[in-house]
Order: structure tokens, then sequence, then C-alpha cells
């Protein structure tokens, strides 16, 4: 029996809860937009509730690169006692470290501060087009269909579901269709702190440290680890060629991985999250296959825990605690925008007029088994995003954010991460708001940089400095 299709309108619609959905959703509910945010899953937040640190967020030389609405997350985040602060990897990076317990709740907080409205456990399953204008997208949810009208559509749903459905162009993989590997993160509790410490100063062949100039390149892996040490958190990288790990997937007592990333999530609990499963050359945008690859992620994360156990230091007493809610995917489709963030833009750390956000994350594209390509940004300093990147190329009002960004691959491998994510969505977000100020049907196009810039910077947003 075929159901009557409702109708709802919204000046604006976030397709997609990740982080850069809840960023955009935010900013453009925070500057008077009527605004719905969907997501398929009953949880917001995406990888900021997985167990994974903030990339991208801190440059390689240790400054902000991104504020705004993630500051304002952070500070409830604070405020309820989940944040755990910096870290410096000794590797190539500073990461932010977070409790996901927590930050599910300091998610919903800042989104529901803001007046947001949210729609869960519904999915955007075809969109209605008027020449090359969204008007609106037909959403399935518990009993019905519905059509939601809008001026400006959002897409963060990491697949560009929403722009691929309006006809736009779109970039998958390589030319080989290889994919980054799928991960599911879990956590282990009771972790001797100390212990592990010193293990990363008594045998630091394992690790993987001193990449770049601004991570102690200049220093022995010794008094990396040392350095990690007097840091005083629960964070190793153990790296997939060293002795430890390779030994491990020889006696087939490990499955073969780039690393085993274990970084702090909660002190009070005395829990890690770690960051070893990996299931590389699916197609994500297969449901079949990617439900399909949980097996072994989930075989993976048992046999993986079992090895930490038994090899590494700090862990003789710890115990499984939990597993995140979904899997961890690094690239489908990207969206062909009105300029394509390239490999030279992210290397290179340029700067763009129009830029509405940054990036400092380097490029980092995992591979099959141990395999992980790794190039640090120069000077150790950050690029700009370009708003033009933000637009889907031959549509009038659909801005795409987050993992599914223009972006060529390598471009991609450094911007997919959460801290400019977060900037691209509350970008996005405003633009939006601006848009509808400047013009009733909400023309991207037209708002201006200049002014959009301003009041992002306004409202805490990092867009210049010496990053």
């Amino acid at each position: 029996m075929s159901r009557k299709i409702v109708q709802k309108n919204y000046d604006v619609v976030v397709v997609g809860g990740g982080c850069a959905g809840i960023a955009a959703a935010i900013s453009a509910a925070k500057n008077g937009a009527n605004t719905l945010l969907i997501e398929a899953s009953p949880q917001i937040g995406g990888d900021l509730t997985t167990g994974l640190p903030i990339d991208g967020a801190m440059n390689a030389r240790g400054e902000w690169v991104v504020g705004g609405v993630l500051r304002e997350i952070l500070d409830e985040l604070e405020r309820l006692g989940g944040y755990i602060g910096p870290v410096k990897d000794w590797r190539l990076i500073w990461y932010v470290c977070i409790d996901p317990e927590i930050m599910k709740i300091a998610i919903f907080n800042v989104v529901r501060r803001h007046g947001v409205h949210l729609w869960m456990y519904s999915i955007v399953d075809n969109v209605v087009m008027q020449n090359e204008r969204v008007t609106g997208v037909v959403v399935i949810n518990k009993g019905q269909h519905t059509l939601v009208n809008a001026k400006v559509v959002i897409d963060c749903s990491g697949d560009g579901d929403v722009a691929a459905l309006a006809g736009a162009e779109t970039m998958i993989s390589n030319e080989k269709r290889e994919f980054q590997p799928l991960t599911i993160m879990y956590r282990i509790g009771g972790v001797d702190t100390a212990a592990l410490l010193q293990f990363c100063v008594d045998e630091p062949e394992n690790l993987a440290v001193g990449e770049s100039e601004w991570m102690g390149s200049d220093m022995t892996p010794r008094e990396c680890a040392e350095q990690l040490q007097a840091q005083g958190q629960p964070s190793a990288y153990i790296k997939g060629n060293g002795p430890l790990i390779q030994k491990g997937i020889a006696d087939g007592e490990l499955h073969e991985t780039a690393l085993i990333g274990i970084v702090p999530i909660s002190t009070v609990r005395k829990e890690v999250a770690v960051n070893t499963t990996r299931v590389a050359n699916v197609d994500a945008t297969d449901r079949e296959a990617l439900s399909k690859a949980m097996n072994d992620l989930l075989e993976q994360t048992w046999s993986s825990i079992e090895f930490i156990k038994k090899r590494v230091p700090g862990f003789e007493n710890a115990y499984f605690s939990g597993l995140s809610h979904r899997i961890g995917i690094r690239e489908t489709r990207r969206v062909v925008g009105d300029y394509v963030l390239t490999r030279e833009d992210v290397f290179e750390a340029r700067k763009f007029k129009d830029g509405i956000g940054k990036g400092c994350h380097h490029i980092d594209i995992h591979q099959d088994g141990i395999k992980q390509v790794r190039i640090p940004i120069k000077n150790g300093g950050s690029y700009d995003l370009p708003y033009n990147m933000i637009i889907a190329k031959g549509l009038d009002n659909v801005y795409v954010a987050g993992r599914c960004m223009s972006a060529d691959r390598d471009a991609h491998g450094s911007a997919r991460v959460m801290g400019p994510c977060m900037a691209q969505g509350e970008a996005a977000g405003l633009g939006a708001a601006l848009s509808m100020e400047l013009n009733s049907l909400g023309e991207i196009r037209g708002v201006p940089v200049g002014r959009l810039r301003q009041e992002l910077s306004a409202q805490g947003a990092i867009l210049e400095g010496t990053y």
C-alpha cells in the first residue's frame, strides 16, 4: 500500500550527522536559519564518538588551526569532565584526546542549545530538482516518507549521497579502485600507564616517532620515547614494520596492520582507544560488502586485544571495555566542487584569499597490509580550505563538506580528518544562512566571501595567523 508523502519546510537541511554535519547544522541554526539535521543512525557526532582523537585541529608546531564550533563543543565537553586535551605523538602530529562517551552528551547539548531540529533513524532516499537546484529531499523514516523542502542543502553524508542523487560529478578512489582500509575502534580499560610508557622507552625500535623536523627527526627514537613518557599519557603508536608487530604477524597472533595506535580517552577509567583493525579495498557504498567486512573487523578486534594483553607491557591486567558503534570509513565518493583541493595545495601549505578554514594533517593514505603513506605538511604548518571547494559543481544550492569533499585523493588523505571537516561544515552552515539574507532562493555562489570570512572569525573560527 502506498503511503502519503508528508511535506515539511526548512531553510537549511543538513544530511549526515557526523562531525561535519553537526558543525554545519549548529552554524546555520545559530546564524538564524531554520535548520534540520538528518542522520541515519541513532547517534550524532560520527567519529567524535568512536574513540578516535581529533586530528587536524592543531598543526605539527602545536598551534590550533580550528576553532569555532569545535571549540564550543570542546568547552562543553570540558564542563562535563570529558576533555583530556592535546597530546604530541612525536611521530607527525598533535592530536586532541577526548572521552567519546561524554562527548555523546556534549554534542547533543550544543545541538539543542542552538535550536537545531534533529531527525535520527532517517535516510535520504531521493531528491527533488528544479533545473540545477535541489528544492527538497525525500526522507524515509518509521512509517512514512517525508518531502523536506529547503532553500539550501548541505551534503555531509560522507558518501556524497545528495550530490550524487542530484547528478553531480563524483570521483571515487583512484584509477585502480583501491580503497583505504575500513577500521573499527575499540577500547581497553585498566591500563597501567607507567608500564606502557616505560616499554616505549625500553623498546623504542617498535615506535613510529621522529617522522618530521617538528617531531624530533633530529632525536633518537629513545629520546622521542622519553618525551612521550614525560607527557604522562597512555599514548603510543606501535609501527607495523617494527619487530613486535612483525613477529606477531609471522606467528599468526596478529593481522597485518600498519600500526597499533593507542590513545587516552579516560584517566578516571584508565581507558584507552585502539586503532589497529583494517580491511582494505572495500567500496563502502556497497552496503553488502561493508556489512561483510564487519566479520573480519571483529575477528581482528578480539585477536589484537589478546595480542596487546600478552605482548605490550601495561596491558597485563587490562580488559576489553567497549566497541565503536560504527565502522570507520576513510574514503568513498568525493564530489567535484567548483574547486578541487590538490595535493600541492596541501603539501605546500597554500593560502587562499577565499579560505574558510584550515587543514594541517599530513597526507595520510592507509593501504592494505602494513603499508601507509604519511607525508608531512611543509614547515609543519597548515593550508587553507577555499570556499569554492565546498560548493558542488553544477548545482545552485548544494554545499558538500566532510569526507565527500572536493579534493584529489592525496589532498583528501589530509582533509578527511575531523578538524578540517568541522571547519568545512561550519563555513557551509554560515554560508547557507548568509545566502538567504542576500537572496530568498539561497544562492550560495552569491555569498560575499569577505563577509563570510569576517563572520566566521567573529564566531571563533581560525582563518589568519602564522599557521
